[in-house]
């Protein structure tokens, strides 16, 4: 099988406009790939660039340069040029992101949250909030939530509704940006048993995880943005 992910020579520069202009340089000459069934952890201090990078590959920032490399459907193409189109194809069958933060419709149920993602790849509705269920309980989310929107959560209840979301498909790239920040240890533990069933699944994974204890235990490889970080040098 093709690497599912290959990132070549990328560079992402912000321009604050409000300060003339002034260019601030990101990452650059960033390069890595990640093999079907490997979680690939962005190391680093806060503020070198880890989100950005995850940003770049699910095509929420767009990049000043290089190859962000995804099979997507059998086919080879580059996320740093596709069009918008073809981004979303990709998030839709390939390429699944759990955030920091959970972004949702106002007044929409947490199961039809989480039971969303299948719904857009077909999947029938009672199917779909079936295994949305399976996932919130597995997550320890009380059934009494389920109906109520999320917004009425707690922090680290959202989180829970946004890592059943986005562990519910069957994406063959996952990216993860601080996934047990906001979560108990026991919920932590949930997710690190998440994480382990994707990679027996085959799942490419990059994951920011600042917790050392959660990165020791799902992490194959660190790769160190500083590398990446103009002006800076590797630790």
């Amino acid at each position: 099988m093709p690497t599912p992910l290959v990132v070549s020579e990328v560079r992402k520069n912000f321009v604050m406009h409000l300060r003339g202009g002034l260019v601030l340089p990101v990452v650059s000459n960033v390069g890595f790939s990640v093999a079907s069934g490997e979680c690939a952890v962005l190391s680093g201090p806060s503020g070198i660039g880890k989100s950005s990078i995850l940003k770049m590959l699910y095509g929420n920032y767009g990049v000043d340069g290089g190859q962000i490399l995804v099979n997507h459907q059998g086919k080879v193409l580059d996320m740093a040029s596709a069009a918008a189109r073809t981004v979303l194809d990709v998030r839709r069958k390939t390429m699944g992101y759990v955030s920091q933060f959970l972004r949702t419709v106002p007044r929409v149920a947490a199961i039809d949250v989480v039971a969303e993602p299948l719904l857009a790849r077909g999947v029938a509705q009672e199917e779909a909030r079936e295994r949305a269920g399976r996932m919130l309980s597995r997550l320890n989310l009380p059934e009494a939530l389920w109906q109520l929107p999320p917004s009425t959560f707690s922090g680290g209840e959202q989180q829970r509704v946004n890592i059943a979301r986005g562990f519910i498909t069957d994406h063959t790239i996952l990216l993860l940006d601080e996934p047990t920040a906001s979560l108990d240890a026991a919920n932590s533990a949930v997710v690190e048993e998440l994480i382990a069933a994707k990679k027996a699944a085959g799942v490419a994974i990059v994951g920011i995880f600042h917790d050392a204890d959660v990165r020791r235990k799902v992490a194959d490889r660190l790769i160190d943005v500083s590398a990446f970080s103009p002006g800076r040098k590797a630790a």
